[in-house]
């Protein structure tokens, strides 16, 4: 596999797999909307990262329009198909559910479609462990996941199942990865940990839900971006966990980005809302069989790292309106 194409390749996993596919000397043809669910700017510079590199192509499109989708099939030799292109956040489905069906359900069949049509048999889903809800824990791959709480998780269950459906028919060979709770350094704003990184260090208070005692999963982002190119291997179809299999409460995390960065955090506590999980905790033993992975960043090292990468990058995140704003 020399060509692979990432979508979402300006978002927080897929830049880190582009430029790890990179650094192996692989083509990688990127795609990504460069949509304002949180600030563009964000998306831009982790984009200039990979644009030095002559073996990364780009082009703006939205996996939702098949017809130019397909142009890009068209045009390139692709080996395997990574789809990191989604709409994320429970909440934020709840108040749009029509573009999270656009893209994590529809955007997939597109990319299936012309996986089926011009013969590329390696296809990689990123899915979440949103998918799990009221199952008992930890969560393993063959507990029952049709009990989304949300669109978010309910769109991205509807793209497993098209999956299947591809595989049954067309025989692709489908890794279907389930995320736990990514972090890392240049990761999303709207996530829990940026947002608490960067309102301690302005001094301002944290938004934490409930008392802070729910539970995440919270795995690294090379240690994500180092599963889910493991799982180009020829698997048939499976469905693969990825988490730290080592769950720990939102005020411990607290707790470490204050030791890093230094400063107290000031709390405010906002009522839990109905789609959240309480806690996560992921089955990793398929990865490890499959896979040959293993989580290798733990949490306190990786906050140390993602705080270290926010304190030198503060400049210019200061100019970004959702960062520091």
């Amino acid at each position: 596999m020399n060509n692979i194409l990432v979508t979402g390749c300006a978002g927080f996993i897929g830049w880190r797999v582009s430029q790890i596919l990179l650094s192996m000397n692989k083509g990688v043809v990127g795609i990504d909307n460069i949509n304002n669910y949180y600030d563009p700017e964000f998306k831009r510079w982790r984009l200039s990262t990979l644009k030095n590199d002559t073996r990364f192509s780009f082009h703006k499109l939205d996996i939702g329009n098949y017809k130019r989708l397909k142009d890009i099939f068209v045009s390139n030799k692709i080996d395997a198909v990574i789809n990191l292109a989604a709409r994320a956040g429970v909440r934020a489905s709840v108040e749009d559910p029509w573009v999270y069906l656009d893209t994590n359900t529809k955007g997939t069949l597109n990319l299936l479609e012309c996986c089926k049509d011009f013969k590329v048999n390696k296809f990689v889903l990123a899915s979440t462990s949103s998918i799990y809800a009221s199952v008992k824990m930890p969560f393993k791959e063959d507990a029952k996941t049709d009990t989304p709480l949300a669109p978010y998780p309910a769109t991205k269950k509807g793209a497993e199942v098209l999956c299947y459906s591809y595989r049954y028919l067309y025989n692709l060979d489908i890794s279907i990865v389930r995320y736990f709770t990514v972090y890392g350094p240049a990761g999303r704003p709207d996530m829990s940990i940026f947002k608490f990184i960067k309102n301690i260090y302005a001094g301002k208070p944290i938004p934490v839900f409930g008392d802070g005692n729910q539970t995440r999963d919270f795995t690294y982002i090379d240690d994500i971006a180092d599963g889910t190119l493991r799982a180009l291997k020829p698997l048939g179809y499976e469905i693969i966990n990825l988490g730290s299999d080592h769950p720990v409460k939102l005020n411990y995390v607290i707790k470490l980005i204050e030791k890093s960065l230094g400063k107290k955090a000031k709390i405010k506590h906002l009522p839990m809302h109905p789609a959240d999980i309480t806690a996560t905790w992921a089955y990793i033993e398929k990865a490890r069989r499959l896979l040959g992975w293993q989580p290798k960043t733990d949490i306190k090292e990786g906050i140390e790292k993602t705080v270290k990468w926010f304190l030198e990058n503060k400049e210019f995140l200061s100019d970004s309106s959702d960062s520091l704003g």
